[in-house]
Order: structure tokens, then sequence, then C-alpha cells
């Protein structure tokens, strides 16, 4: 256990730590969160003991061994490839194979075997032996390698040098070798910054079963509520605990703050009554004893301070778009190809035509380097590709990607930056919005020139949100931003009457707001007519497929929950609506006329095959309660088995999960059972369901 007690730290004007203790058990998945500039990634620094402490101490135990991702982690250029780089993690089994080659070579020279220098040798080849074995040195390699492509390399580029991959894939092989590394104590800021949304999926998988301590630094809100077991929020110095991942961190704060302030207003009432008794009677001989002890009850007291302001909430809408045509932008069936030095680049091959109609809200997503962005620029219109693009009637376009930034005139400030996009709003509305993008009082008034990458990119984002478009494409919006400005940004685009398209990684961000997925994989694009949390449903359920037209399924209420979410309802063409209960009802009847043979009194026999397709469902002949019962005994058996499953799962996911392969096997066997066992059930439930509708 790292312990940290009656800790203090002013840094930078700012005080972070003010007499602060916190315990860091082992085996927590812990959230360290607060506001921007509260000092999250210093006390993690305090916490390496790279920022001393102004007072207070900092209790570590000996031989302790703790790991830190920092935001930037810049990676020397040491000549290596991905995969030797990360291979650094084992540098004891590496140090030891070099050893064992020497000792060997030293054997297979030496002519005589007699000597004491040969028994020597095989002594201390012994003993390299024990070592790497105790280490599992025969597992680093495909450790590693397993690491690896887990966070997104492809396997064919873990021979290729370091130095060839961008900034975001190198923190990538720093984060592989400090999780091979397997310290007591995981310190984690931002690790999600760089990744795609396979990448964090598998990461926060992984990290479920990390056998230490996580402490993680992230503005992923579902990243924090799927993985955390654990809140510790910094604010003004104090460090509070809570026993819940984010969500529940966010009801218990909103419970503690109102009991906060309910007894700092007792005591503050106590106190103003307590100071006019003694203004009253201090003069009077008769009370002048009483005054007087309340003078030392107050001089005793020790005060309460007043609990932590909520931020303002800013509310901030688009400008109401003209209204378009139903067929918004389309791109016919098409193909993209780059050259570069190693030649041919094929991004998209023959993928199938793609339609926006008016009021779509589509999330674009997939593996890094899929072709996410270039998709948005072709259908913005500024990436040629082999195909053609066609813009519907009264379509005004917005795009917002990182490099808008390069875009702002360095010579204005912020304010007139908005200003210059405006239409009508007033200086105080331009500030709440530059507010709500984290540029608080006196900084409107800063130029551009001097701000960071981040900081332009932030105004570069609210000036989209100005404009009265009625398709906005937007390439990552919430890079750069807190939950916060996040929060901003969705009810903006939840309120928005357009059409949208964004590309994004933030699942909590994708998860509010999508009525479609595509994802961009292989050269081609799935599209998937559901929200996202129904996306992730059908992915784990093995159903995801092409699907026209918007989802006509109820959102589930919480993306982490195994509760069954029936699928979104299938449209049978461009533009059709959902099934009538008529259509339901004589389907219905038609698998129930299949499933028993085909015996419907004169009706005659149907296709044997279609009878043996799906096991009989449960619940012919029963009446409507009866129904019901079985239909909420189904839902109860799916909820143990997903349960069961996530289990399994989690054990699975576990990096010493293969160490035991008949227990591996075991585990995979029990698995897979669990999955066919849910596959009958789901068909069952939605019998039943279609029943019940009917």
């Amino acid at each position: 256990m790292i312990q940290l007690f009656n800790a203090s730290l002013a840094f930078g004007g700012r005080q972070i730590l003010d007499n602060a203790s916190w315990s860091l058990p082992a085996g927590q998945r812990i959230g360290l969160v607060g506001p921007n500039g509260a000092g999250k990634t210093t006390c993690l620094r305090v916490l390496m003991q790279r920022q001393p402490l102004d007072s207070g101490t900092l209790d570590i135990p000996g031989g302790t061994t703790i790991g830190y991702l920092e935001q930037d982690t810049q990676e020397a250029d040491r000549g290596l490839s991905v995969l030797d780089e990360a291979m650094r993690a084992f540098d004891q089994v590496l140090t030891l194979q070099k050893r064992e080659v020497e000792l060997t070579d030293a054997l297979e020279a030496a002519t005589d075997h007699t000597t004491d220098a040969y028994e020597t040798l095989l002594h201390d080849l012994d003993h390299v032996h024990t070592r790497l074995i105790a280490l599992d040195a025969h597992t680093a390699k495909p450790r590693t390698e397993a690491v690896l492509t887990g966070l997104g390399f492809d396997p064919a580029d873990l021979d290729r040098p370091m130095k060839t991959f961008s900034g975001g894939w190198k923190m990538r092989v720093a984060l592989a070798r400090l999780l091979l590394q397997r310290p007591d104590f995981l310190l984690l800021d931002e690790p999600t910054n760089h990744l795609d949304i396979d990448s964090i999926d598998w990461l926060e998988t992984y990290l479920k079963g990390y056998p230490g301590a996580v402490v993680v630094v992230s503005h992923d809100r579902y990243f924090l509520d799927r993985m955390v077991t654990h809140t510790v929020e910094l604010v003004q110095g104090n460090v509070t605990e809570y026993a819940g991942n984010y969500a529940f961190y966010l009801e218990a704060r909103k419970e503690r703050r109102e009991l906060q302030k309910a007894a700092y207003e007792n005591q503050q009432k106590m106190i103003a009554d307590t100071e006019r008794f003694i203004e009253r009677f201090k003069a009077k001989a008769s009370k002048a004893k009483q005054a007087q002890s309340r003078v030392k009850q107050l001089e005793r007291m020790e005060r309460l301070t007043p609990p932590p302001e909520e931020a303002s909430t800013v509310h901030f809408r688009f400008p109401s778009p003209r209204r378009s045509g139903r067929d918004v932008l389309s791109l016919s069936r098409f193909s993209k190809t780059y050259q570069s030095a190693e030649g041919p680049v094929e991004v998209f091959k023959d993928a199938d035509p793609l339609v926006l109609e008016r009021g779509d809200k589509v999330a674009l997503i997939g593996p890094n380097g899929a072709g996410k962005s270039t998709l948005a620029r072709m259908l913005l219109g500024s990436e040629p590709f082999e195909g053609e693009r066609t813009m519907g009637y009264n379509v005004d376009l917005m795009y917002f990607a990182q490099h808008q930034a390069d875009t702002l005139d360095p010579s204005d400030t912020i304010l007139q930056s908005l200003q210059a996009v405006s239409r009508g709003h007033s200086e105080t509305e331009l500030r709440s919005l530059a507010g709500a993008f984290l540029f608080k009082g006196d900084d409107v008034h800063k130029p551009v020139r001097v701000l960071s990458g981040g900081e332009k990119s932030r105004v570069a984002l609210a000036r989209t949100m100005l404009s009265p478009a009625n398709l906005l494409i937007l390439d990552e919006p919430t890079n750069h931003l807190d939950m916060a400005s996040i929060g901003v940004l969705v009810e903006a685009l939840q309120q928005y009457t357009g059409t949208f398209l964004v590309v994004s990684h933030d699942r909590h961000f994708l998860d509010q707001l999508a009525k479609q997925v595509w994802r961009v994989e292989h050269g081609k694009v799935q599209t998937f007519g559901g929200t996202y949390a129904e996306y992730r449903w059908a992915m784990e359920h093995g159903t995801t497929g092409k699907v026209q037209g918007p989802s006509t399924a109820t959102d589930p209420s919480s993306a982490s929950s195994n509760a069954p979410t029936k699928p979104a309802e299938k449209k049978a063409s461009r533009g059709g609506g959902p099934k009538t209960k008529e259509q339901k009802r004589a389907e219905a009847a038609a698998r129930a006329a299949g499933k028993s043979g085909g015996s419907n009194g004169s009706n005659g026999s149907t296709n044997g095959s279609a009878a043996k397709s799906a096991p009989a469902p449960q619940s012919n002949g029963l009446s409507g309660k009866q129904l019901e019962r079985a239909h909420a005994q189904i839902e109860a058996k799916i909820l143990e088995k997903e349960t069961e499953k996530g289990f399994l799962e989690t054990r699975l996911a576990a990096p010493n999960a293969y160490d035991d392969p008949d227990a591996a096997a075991k585990l995979a066997a029990d698995h897979s059972a669990i999955v066919d066992e849910l596959k009958t059930l789901y068909a069952k439930w939605e019998q039943t369901a279609e029943q019940l509708a009917g």
C-alpha cells in the first residue's frame, strides 16, 4: 500500500495538495478525476517521487515497483524495431538469454570436459536456465506480440523500425512495455488518447484482469465507468475517495456536497447567532461571563469549509439551419489508392455506396489507419477517389478537423475569431461559449498566435458551433476537451436539427449521439442501423451486418449493462419503416407452423429442413400472462449467463490466463458453451417478444 500523510504542495501558484491524505491499496483500479488544472498529473508525479512535497510524507514500502505512463512520453530512437523496443520490458530475460549464448559457446569451445572450469560453466548454465524458467522466458515474445497487436499493431509491422512510426504509435509501444513489466502500481495519464476504439476495448479488458493496482487519469468517461472500481476526486487541494466507478462518483458527490452545504450553512447560522449574543451581552455584567464563554467556544470551534462550487453549466445550441433535401450526400461504389514511396497503398477497394439522409446521426469508427479521416475528406469533397460524390439539394456543409486550427487568423484574439463567424450572438454568449471550451475570463483576449495546438483546435471547434450549416462532418472533435466541454458539445448536437457524421474514439460521446454506425476496415465500410450501444451488442452476439435506415429500437439505458437489448429492426428497403403488428403476427405464425412440422389443420406439410433450423419455442399455447412469465424467466436466465460469460472473459483476458494450458483450455470451452447457450436463449427471447407484441 502507498500512503500520503498530511501532504501539501503548491505548484505554479496553485495549491495542488492541502494537508491531504490518501491510501492506495494493492489491487484497486482507481480513476483520479478533477477539473482541468486541479493537479492530477502533478499528483501522479508525486507518487513517482519526481515531485517533492512541501510538507507531509509519502510512504512506499520497500520493493514496491511503480510504472508511469505520461501523456507525452518521448521514446528515444535506439534504432530498434517495434517488437525489440517492447521486449525491453524483459531486460532481465534478455540479459540471461545473452549469458546463455555466451556459456553455450564457451562449453562448445572447451576441449577438456574434466576441468573445474568446465564444471563451473555447466553450473552457471544450469543457474541461468533455472532463472529463465522462473521468469517464464519462453512466453516473453508471444506475450509481447499479443499486447502489441491488442494495442492496434499489425503483426506485419512488428519488425519495422520505431523511427518509421508517428508519436501516437510510439506512445503505444511505451504503454505495451509498461504493461509487460507488470509493476505493482500502474500510473496511467490519459492512456486512451492515442488509441482507437478497438484498442481501448482491449486495454479496458486487459486492465480489468491486471494483478496490480491501477491509477488512471482520463477524460474518457466510458473507460472510467467500465474499468475503475474506485474514484478519487482531487479538487481545491483535497482528496476525496468514492467506492465506485465514475457514474457512481457523480451521484455520490452530489449527495455528499448537499450534506456538506447543509452542515456548513448550519454552522454559519450558529456562528452568526453566537456573535450576535456576544455583541449584545458582552457589556452587561450579568451576562458577561456567558458572553466570554461563547467567545472561547468560537475560538475552539473547528470551522467547516464551504463545499466546492459546482461549475456553472453552459448551454449552447447550433444556429437553426435551413432544411435540406432528403438525400444530403452520397458516394457511389468507390475505391481509393494512395501512392507512397513503397508503392501504391489501397485504402478502399470497390466499397459499397453510401448515403447520408436528412437527419442522420452517424458515428464513423474503425482502427487507426483504416481510412476514417480519408473517408471524411472524400465526403467533404477535398479528397479525390474513384467514384462519384453527389451533394443534395440546399446542403450547407461544415467540416471540422484538427488541421482547421491552421486556418485561424493568428492576429485575431479568441473573441475576435468567434465574432468573425458569429450570426448575431452577443459578446456574453460568445464568452460563455469560449468558457465552455476552457477559455476563462481574460483568456478570450489572447491572440491566436500564442495558443498551443490544442487550444487552437478548441477555438476552431467553437467557431464550428456558430455555423448554421445543415450538414456537419466532425473529425475527432473531442480531442483536447475535458468532460464538461464534451457535455456542452453533446447537448448541442442532441438538439441539432441537421445531419452529421462524426469520427471519434470517445465511446460515451458516440453513445449519446449516434443513430447509425459506419465501421471502416479492410477497405470496406460496414453500416449498422442502430445506436453505438446496439452496435456493441450486435458485435458481441455476432449479428452485425449491413442495415439500411435509422434504428427504431429504444436506446439501452447503459452501455455497460448486461440486460438483453433487442437489436434495431432491419428496414426492408431504403426509406422503409418498422414491421407492423400484422406482419409480426404473420411471421410468428409462419415460424410456429414451420417448427411444429407444418401440421396446421388443413394446411399441408412444410419443408422439413426449415422445421429443424431452430429449437421449437417454449411458449406455444400459453396464455398472455403465462407468456409474459416465460419471457421474464428467459430474460433472467440471459442475465445470469451474460454475467457468467463476462466473468469468464475477464479471466481469459488476465495476463496469466495461459500459464496453465489445461486450465486455459477449460476456460475457453466453458466460454464457448455459454456463448452457444446464449444464442439459443436470445432466439427464444425474440420469439416470445414478438408473440407478446402481436
